[in-house]
């Protein structure tokens, strides 16, 4: 890479090298790079960087300890390897949780200079092979030597959510306004957009999309990029969290049609996803009153709100992995980075428990999901309305997924296709102040009346699998009303 002003990176280790000592977040090196010691300041300066409030910490190889004068270094890390394995996998194999750094190779004062960036840690402490580090003034220490320092992190991780780290840090207001879609933040909350461009920064700022920063220049928070970013990848550690969008032929991932990433932020590009979503589904082909018309194979609602919710309770800690639609030819998969903070079985009934408060909150005030609770619900009710499978709510490993069904007869259903149909509809039911009929439940899958005992049998099916019980059991059998389990 070329030397020079215009070199954001040689920029960059410029204002390291002009620090006036080693600082907690900073590392310089000459050419050590013993792969355990590199693991070891990671994690070091991953954790020091939160204690001082900085998005990341950096590892410096060329730069002489002493003097801050850039020497050069000889270290390579494309061919550095431990055994047969490239060093960075080989860090990342013991890095808990995986972090996204960055190898980057610049030239300063015509001296070949190596940057390894660290992102901060978030939500607890960085660990490498098992053990946690912290620099302590310019030396590294384990974690646990230091309980006054790990209560302090431990602090820091409780007060700062996501949605205010900053991912990026110091940038003059004419690059702010550059990388983040502001007038479609203006434009979904139906304001004016401003005449001046302080007024548009002072109103980004109000809403915690932007922070000062000092000496005219400003930060740009996570909630700000993560909503409204132009390209996620200009902003490096939320780049893997741009929306993915897969279409599958058949029922497999055997074999891959389209990959669709969709690099806008989650806000000013959610119509444009929930479109292209739409479609890349082929619809259903129904005959009514002899004219034979397309309709779409999922409720445009009910995959809004999928969408939605695998946006707003993603875990951002989650490094490598993203909100992901996958598109089969009998289902739609929609899946994101972490393990729910509710059952899934208790999805419906239960108030969502979001991890980023601030980011569903932004967004219910956007107009792109529902008022808190009641996004479930109306998934529930638009898969009823339509007569389609119940939707199913899962976790795949770290990830939560719900997955959307294509049209199948209630012949072709299987028995977990039924209970589960029989379960939410109980539920849906009874959070609407109601109870499961055989009456209620024939209308949900369309049974005609004379067959009420298909009805009952389903029923009886649900009972058994202890997923709802007889509100009262002494009532006549043409009376008897169904709750869920747990009511």
């Amino acid at each position: 890479m070329a030397d020079g002003s215009r070199d954001p990176l040689a920029g960059l280790v410029r204002e390291l090298c002009g620090l006036p000592h080693e600082v907690e977040w900073v590392e310089f090196k000459e050419n050590n790079a013993e792969p355990q010691e590199i693991g070891e300041y990671i994690s070091a300066l991953a954790n020091s960087a939160a204690l001082v409030g900085k998005a990341y910490g950096y590892l410096v190889w060329g730069i002489e300890d002493a003097s801050h004068r850039p020497v050069g270094t000889t270290f390579v890390p494309g061919k550095a390897k431990v055994g047969n394995e490239e060093l960075e996998n080989w860090l990342l194999h013991l890095l808990e949780p995986k972090l996204n750094i960055r190898f980057v190779k610049t030239t300063v004062e015509g001296q070949p200079i190596v940057l390894l960036e660290i992102p901060r840690a978030f939500r607890h402490p960085v660990r490498f092979g098992g053990q946690e580090f912290i620099r302590i003034g310019s030396y590294k220490r384990k974690l646990k030597d230091f309980p006054e320092k790990e209560r302090e992190l431990w602090r820091v991780f409780d007060q700062t959510p996501f949605e205010d780290l900053v991912a990026v840090e110091a940038v003059p207001g004419t690059d702010v306004l550059r990388v983040l879609d502001y007038p479609a933040y203006f434009d979904l909350l139906d304001r004016p957009l401003p005449e001046t461009r302080d007024g548009i920064l002072q109103a980004l700022e109000a809403e915690g999309l932007i922070a000062a920063a000092g000496s005219g220049t400003w930060s740009i928070t996570n909630l700000g990029a993560v909503l409204f970013a132009k390209q996620l990848a200009d902003f490096r550690p939320l780049a893997r969290k741009a929306v993915r969008v897969i279409v599958y032929r058949g029922s497999s991932r055997i074999q891959t049609l389209q990959e669709l990433p969709f690099p806008k932020g989650y806000a000013n590009g959610f119509q444009e996803l929930i479109q292209s979503i739409s479609s890349l589904v082929r619809p259903n082909e129904v005959i009514a009153q002899a004219l034979r018309k397309a309709v779409p194979m999922y409720p445009e609602l009910a995959v809004r709100e999928l969408v939605a919710n695998a946006l707003i309770h993603q875990d951002f800690s989650v490094s490598g992995a993203g909100p992901m639609v996958e598109v089969f030819e009998d289902r739609m998969e929609i899946s994101n980075p972490g393990a729910p903070l509710v059952d899934t079985i208790r999805f419906l009934d239960t108030p969502p428990r979001s991890r980023n408060e601030q980011l569903a909150s932004l967004m219910r005030r956007l107009g792109i999901c529902e008022e808190r609770g009641s996004g479930i619900d109306k998934v529930v009710d638009q898969t009823e309305y339509y007569q389609l499978p119940a939707p199913l709510f899962e976790v795949a490993g770290d990830s939560t997924r719900a997955v959307l069904f294509g049209h199948r007869p209630l012949a072709k259903m299987d028995r977990d296709d039924r209970v589960r149909a029989c379960y939410l509809h109980a539920c849906l039911r009874y959070v609407s102040r109601d109870y499961m009929t055989n009456a209620s439940l024939r209308a949900r899958f369309g049974i005609e009346a004379r067959n009420s005992a298909t009805a009952s049998r389903l029923i009886k099916e649900a009972v058994e699998a202890r997923v709802i019980r007889p509100y009262d059991e002494s009532a006549a059998r043409k009376l008897m009303k169904y709750v869920p389990f747990w009511a």
